[in-house]
């Protein structure tokens, strides 16, 4: 194996691993793919070509015979927030060439081995205060906020055991348990909505952002990803919808029980913010993320319930959603740019789960099968979800046009091998400039693309064109 063919082949498992991480990180496969597409260049390589779907990559690199393709399937991992961070600071340097595809192997590993900088009861006591804080924001009652802290701190503790087999059927689990727990104190305790408190402790298994990167998918064009992403999260979404059903058969639930409720005690105006606050905390000691990241993180939180609040004021709690995605995403793509920022993975994630499309979703299916009302909830519970990814997709095009401009409007283009393509006559008044290429003047000849301009002088000695094309520093480096 020659040197050069070794480079590429360390350059293809690199692009492999730092689309593994993205996929872990729950990135869109078109921005895994523009990521890796940025990569390759930047290291020389600018005939890269990518396949990138939830479950499967493929990185082709080189040309002609130097051609090589690389598959990898992509594991069931998900990173916490340290790890994503530390994951798209490594994705900046490799945009910069700034490490070696080994170096850079050696640090995804490094990643992915990575130990939670905050201890286990610390996190679990990070879960318990995400949960109480999604509850007072949810089913607003001092009574169901403890409850929803006990429940939270449970399942925290539940999900410390890291097995792939018990993640399968861990979802049901946990919607079983909780679910009874909370049918059984609703009779005796003021606790407000029982189902809507039900969605608190079961935030992290809701696939929110599952099934609005999915339907940004599709937006993008990416049929084969996004379709597989929405059929995830419905089905997701019947488990833990099957888990509450189980329960309130067990328990002998009425049919009724399963339909939203309306509080009889309000609480004062101080508790929403109290929730978000508690929420922001919650996330960043359960995912253990950096310290830098929690004021961006609740910057974003604010903005998106802020959003979703007036929303529902205005436009109806159905469609409120989208008003909160629109207003947070532009923050959400700013902060990424920033030199102290957070990546967008880390504060989409949160901020998903406050806007609550999955809970919508899991509200939907649950008084479907488990009332009479049949499928208008579970379309309306669509329409939330639609709305909210309307309102990304929307404030992303938005700041890209505003950040970038009208170029960011993509034409049908093939690229011809940087070894074949004419270089590009240029424009009439450069040709009025002696000196200039195919100047009227007479001015030097350009030179075609690949080969290097011989003198008439040229004695013997000189190297032919023939044999700089075949050099190394003639074949492909043009961008």
């Amino acid at each position: 194996m020659t040197a050069d063919t070794a480079d590429r082949a360390l350059l293809r498992r690199f692009l492999l691993g730092l689309a593994e991480g993205m996929n872990a990180a729950a990135d869109s496969v078109d921005r895994v793919s523009e990521t890796l597409t940025r990569v390759a260049r930047a290291y020389g390589d600018t005939d890269a070509g990518f396949v990138v779907l939830p479950t499967v990559i493929i990185v082709e690199t080189g040309e002609g015979e130097n051609e090589r393709v690389a598959i990898r399937s992509a594991v069931n991992a998900s990173f916490r927030f340290d790890q994503i961070a530390a994951l798209y600071t490594l994705i900046d340097r490799a945009e910069r060439a700034e490490i070696t595809p080994l170096d850079g192997i050696n640090r995804l590993n490094e990643i992915g081995a990575m130990r939670p900088r905050i201890g286990w009861f610390v996190r679990t006591f990070g879960h318990a205060l995400l949960v109480t804080g999604l509850a007072l924001l949810l089913a607003p009652t001092w009574q169901g906020a403890l409850i929803a802290f006990a429940l939270g701190a449970f399942i925290g503790v539940a999900k410390l055991v890291r097995s792939p087999t018990l993640q399968l059927v861990f979802p049901i689990f946990a919607a079983f348990v909780c679910a009874l727990a909370v049918f059984l104190i609703a009779p005796y305790v003021e606790i407000g909505d029982p189902i809507r408190l039900l969605i608190a402790p079961l935030a992290t298994f809701l696939p929110g952002g599952v099934l609005t990167t999915g339907v940004g998918e599709l937006a993008a064009g990416q049929m084969v990803a996004g379709a597989s992403r929405l059929v995830f999260g419905l089905v997701q979404l019947a488990l833990l919808s099957f888990g509450i059903l189980a329960a309130g058969s067990l328990v002998g639930v009425a049919a009724s029980s399963y339909s939203p409720l309306e509080t009889s005690t309000a609480l004062p105006w101080w508790v929403a913010p109290l929730g978000v606050l508690l929420f922001a905390i919650g996330n960043y000691l359960h995912f253990s993320a950096p310290r830098r990241t929690f004021g961006w993180v609740l910057l974003v939180l604010v903005v998106a319930y802020t959003g979703q609040t007036l929303g529902g004021l205005f436009v109806g709690a159905t469609v409120s959603g989208f008003i909160g995605a629109l207003a947070m995403t532009p923050v959400v793509l700013w902060v990424a740019t920033l030199r102290g920022g957070a990546p967008t993975q880390l504060t989409f994630l949160p901020a998903f789960w406050l806007l609550v499309p999955g809970a919508a979703g899991l509200l939907g299916i649950t008084e479907a099968v488990g009332t009479t009302q049949g499928l208008q909830d579970f379309a309306e519970a669509f329409t939330s979800i639609m709305s909210i990814a309307l309102g990304v997709l929307i404030g992303t095009a938005l700041y890209r046009v505003v950040h970038h401009g009208a170029e960011e409007l993509a034409d049908f283009h093939i690229d011809v091998p940087a070894a074949l393509a004419e270089e590009e006559a240029p424009p009439f008044w450069a040709r009025l400039v002696p000196g200039t290429p195919r100047s009227i003047w007479g001015g030097r000849r350009p030179r075609p693309s690949g080969r290097v301009e011989r003198e008439p002088q040229a004695d013997a000695s000189r190297p032919t064109p023939a044999s700089d094309e075949s050099s190394p520093s003639s074949q492909g480096g043009g961008s």
